[in-house]
């Protein structure tokens, strides 16, 4: 795939320079982690209740504690490397994804709404998510896992600058 440099007048699609905070792995893990681990004990508690096929739900169990393990310690050091972000004097930049990989440019002019947003876990870790919202089918550019001071200052940043681009947002 060839990239090709946008003319002065549009934005192009490109790769976006900021890594996201490092103890957004904290918080990858943290999810990663949960969803299996309820799993098991769901199992175990089954096992438990159900004597004749305590053997196989207690097996299953170990299975996917394994592969829980697996995917919470190794796979946030990956998404860490893929996950990126940028604001330019043009476009907001962002590259997410695990197995599929999405890039999204956002042009200043297509911005609505900018919404720092922030759940119990990532007040804890300090993180924030900042949703950009943009007159787009797509739907609104999300970079979570942003410092919660960046956020803010990139959603005032933003607000800003919209308002002096030329243009009405749809």
């Amino acid at each position: 795939m060839v990239i090709t440099e946008p003319s002065r007048d549009e934005v192009g699609l490109r790769p976006p320079t900021h890594p996201l905070p490092p103890r957004v792995r904290t918080w990858w893990r943290i999810h990663a982690l949960g969803w299996p681990g309820a799993a098991v004990v769901v199992l175990l508690v089954l096992a438990w209740l159900i004597a004749p096929a305590a053997a196989w739900l207690g097996l299953a169990a170990g299975v996917v504690a394994a592969v829980g393990l697996v995917v919470g310690l190794a796979l946030p050091a990956y998404w860490y490397r893929v996950h990126r972000w940028e604001v330019t004097d043009e476009a907001v930049y962002t590259r997410s994804g695990y197995a599929w990989q999405e890039w999204r440019a956002a042009p200043l002019s297509r911005v609505q709404t900018v919404d720092p947003t922030r759940g119990p876990l990532q007040r804890r870790l300090g993180l924030a998510t900042l949703v950009v919202t943009t007159a787009s089918a797509k739907g609104a550019v999300t970079v979570a896992g942003l410092a919660g001071d960046e956020a803010d200052a990139l959603a005032h940043r933003l607000t800003r600058e919209t308002r002096a681009v030329p243009g009405d947002a749809t």
